[in-house]
């Protein structure tokens, strides 16, 4: 019986919030490579939208193009072609009407810095006016009245050159490009802006990083790197000016060492601002991102004076970290890393758009109180959001992100659109929120379904040094995190564990299958563990095993009585291809038998077993290709008769198990507006039939932090 989740979903069988207020909800993604199918590497950075909302643009420096993607429906976005830059790359678009501003970084070297600004019409791709910069841009910004476009001349330092500080020369400035009729410039009126000296950080050499202007025409430039802010007017006098300041920051992790602590603290942490958008003609938010010295982790609001109205600290970090998106390997460094901003009124509401790059998440704030912004939602961006739009009158947000992680086996670049709907927000799907501290997780794989109707769900060896039982509550939308037991060998937290499958074992304690990582001495092996986390017992793969094992081992585990079945990812040594084992572990007799899965074909990389579950006489598998988005073809729930299958003995023949797909997760896969997302890993099947089932979102290393939990009704 193969059952369409399609199906399913009609049913109202996939799990979702009641209905409540407004919300944004992806609506589509884009992979940028449909408008650069022959660059090797293609990435979305800052994006713009033309006047009438049905066409977006956005810069792609390493394919060195301005990319276009039609939105007329916007939950069907068109590849729409685009227009390659003549010499350099770009760093940043902006749009008035129908026309495009191109900001193009020509320079031949960090001392020797050029640019130039196009203009070009956005229909007929023709480059209406070009304007030389004098130095290297970086992002631009359109008066709300269209009478002049301003650019940020960073002219950025060598980072390998000076340890990587400044002061270093030449000094980076403010452009102000009139703008006449459809956009058009005259070069010869362009206004440079002096802002050295400015600065108590390298005042000589100021590098201005982002702009915005508001609805007096007045420019607010952040100087990143010289951890200072000013207001310059339309005529290009600095009308203020005010150093970002530092932060001290408490509940944070700042150590790498694979476990989620949160416990350190920083004192006086320099902001280093990256974005900035103004709120009012009074007050400005600055994103928070850090560069030589500094990052908060968070964002600030100030008045056009300089006076402090609002700091995040670490609230904005700690919300990322419940729903599973914090970036452990970042920890010793900037955290989150708040970089792009975006800003915009829906519904009557002014709201900021908080783009954390490291986490890939887009943090909504209802900033209708300037000194009390309200976190009202958190959106799952693609990989390192960099760039964002919003069209209020189209009811959109969309986002732009730059990381192309096709060489490393990882999604490629997309474009997400989000819908400000009368609905629930979709995501997250789970969340530790509610939680007595503060309580990290990811890499979620193997689940097991406890008689409750609780699950329980292990993370995997990302995490190695805090190996993690998580309790979800199921019945609450979002599923909620609501105990995690670490787990323990001798009262210290157990290393060299890759936990991948759990099971119950009928006395209020777990089986857990860890994958082996021979080269890392990391051991296939089955665990006891206590109701407490302790370790209390194991048991090693005999010799015959031993012999032919790979690294792509244990993956599920589930128990039927006195049986152990465990699902091997992929064929071992002594496997035929496309042949994976499923293990048996008698724990009366100690023994071991097998039988062997057949395996899809793979139509790109390979195919393998990432879960088993038992249950109503069936044994259920998760099996899954290792590929992404449009390139993405198996992920499947299979099941075999527990009454047709025999085990032999290891040094038998073994029977090849006789499988039927009777879910195609596809549907499922991209039902939230999504690409598809390669790590299918956990199941869990109720008593009545209902199936949860779980992403590993991989720890957010070069992953977008986002997992997929939800459930398919009774078949």
């Amino acid at each position: 019986m193969r059952v369409s989740f399609l199906a399913l979903l009609a049913t109202g069988a996939l799990a979702v919030p009641a209905m409540a207020q407004s919300n944004f909800n992806r609506i589509a993604s884009f992979p940028v490579a449909l408008n650069t199918p022959d660059a090797e590497e293609t990435s979305a950075e800052i994006i713009a939208a033309t006047g009438d909302g049905m066409t977006l643009v956005y810069s792609d420096s390493p394919a060195g193009v301005i990319g276009f993607i039609d939105i007329t429906d916007p939950a069907n976005p068109q590849a729409a072609g685009v227009f390659t830059l003549p010499n350099g790359e770009p760093t940043a678009v902006s749009a008035l009407g129908q026309t495009v501003f191109v900001a193009e970084n020509t320079a031949e070297s960090f001392t020797n810095p050029s640019g130039v600004l196009h203009a070009i019409d956005a229909g007929s791709r023709e480059v209406i006016a070009s304007c030389d910069l004098g130095g290297q841009p970086d992002s631009t910004a359109v008066a709300p009245d269209g009478s002049f476009i301003t650019v940020a001349i960073e002219n950025e330092r060598d980072e390998d050159a000076g340890d990587g500080r400044v002061p270093q020369m030449p000094a980076g400035y403010l452009v102000i490009q009139p703008l006449g009729d459809n956009g058009s410039m005259d070069c010869a009126a362009q206004i440079r802006v002096d802002l050295t000296g400015l600065a108590a950080v390298a005042g000589e050499d100021p590098e201005p990083e982002f702009v915005d202007v508001n609805a007096n025409g007045e420019i607010v430039v952040t100087l990143q790197e010289n951890n200072h802010i000013a207001v310059v007017s339309s005529t290009g006098d600095v009308l203020s000016h005010f150093s970002a300041g530092s932060v001290s920051l408490d509940g944070i992790d700042t150590t790498e060492e694979g476990a989620l602590i949160f416990t350190e603290s920083q004192a006086d942490v320099p902001r280093e601002p990256d974005a900035v958008q103004w709120i009012d003609t009074d007050h400005m938010v600055v994103a928070n991102e850090g560069d030589m010295d500094g990052g908060s982790r968070g964002f600030t609001v100030f008045r056009r004076d300089g006076t402090e109205v609002f700091e995040a600290g670490a609230s904005f970090e700690h919300a990322i970290v419940q729903i599973g998106h914090y970036p452990e390997e970042r920890s010793g460094n900037k955290g989150i890393e708040p970089e792009g901003m975006e800003f915009g009124t829906f519904a009557e509401t002014p709201m900021m758009f908080l783009l954390a790059e490291r986490s890939s998440v887009v943090g909504v704030y209802d900033m209708t109180d300037p000194s009390a912004p309200a976190l009202a939602q958190l959106l799952p961006s693609g990989t390192a959001p960099e760039g964002a739009i919003a069209i209020p009158g189209r009811n959109l947000l969309v986002v732009a992100n730059e990381y192309d992680g096709r060489e490393d086996g990882a999604a490629p670049s997309h474009v997400m659109l989000f819908e400000y709907q009368d609905a629930a927000a979709v995501y997250p799907h789970l969340t530790s929120a509610g939680m007595d501290e503060l309580t990290g997780w990811g890499a979620i794989s193997g689940q097991v379904m406890a008689e409750d109707g609780t699950i329980y769900a292990v993370s995997d060896s990302f995490y190695g040094m805090q190996p993690t039982i998580f309790h979800i509550d199921v019945s609450q939308t979002p599923a909620r995190i609501v105990d995690a037991t670490r787990v323990t060998r001798e009262g210290a937290p157990a290393q060299l564990m890759d936990m991948e499958g759990i099971a119950l074992d009928g006395d209020g304690g777990f089986w857990v299958a860890s994958e082996g990582r021979s080269d890392r001495l990391v051991p296939h092996a089955i665990y006891h563990v206590g109701a407490d986390g302790a370790i209390e017992d194991y048991v090693a793969l005999p010799n015959e095993l031993l012999a032919v094992e790979t690294r792509f081992g244990f993956e599920g585990i589930t128990r039927v009585d006195n049986m152990l079945y465990l699902a091997v990812q992929r064929e071992w040594r002594d496997d035929p291809a496309n042949h994976a084992k499923v293990l048996g572990y008698n724990l009366d007799t100690e023994e071991w038998s097998f039988a062997h899965y057949p395996l899809t074909d793979p139509a790109t990389g390979w195919v393998g077993l990432s879960e088993i579950v038992a249950h109503d006489g069936f044994l259920y598998f998760v099996e899954r290709d290792n590929q992404h988005a449009t390139s993405a073809v198996t992920k499947h729930i299979t099941r075999v008769a527990l009454d047709s299958v025999t085990m032999v003995a290891l040094n038998e023949t073994p029977n090849v198990l006789e499988k039927e797909v009777v879910v195609d997760l596809l549907p499922a896969l991209t039902s939230t507006g999504g690409y598809v997302l390669d790590k299918v890993e956990g199941l869990a099947i109720a008593a009545d039939g209902t199936m949860w089932v779980s992403t590993d979102n991989d720890g957010v290393d070069d992953h977008s932090g986002e997992t997929m939990f939800f459930s398919i009704a009774p078949m």
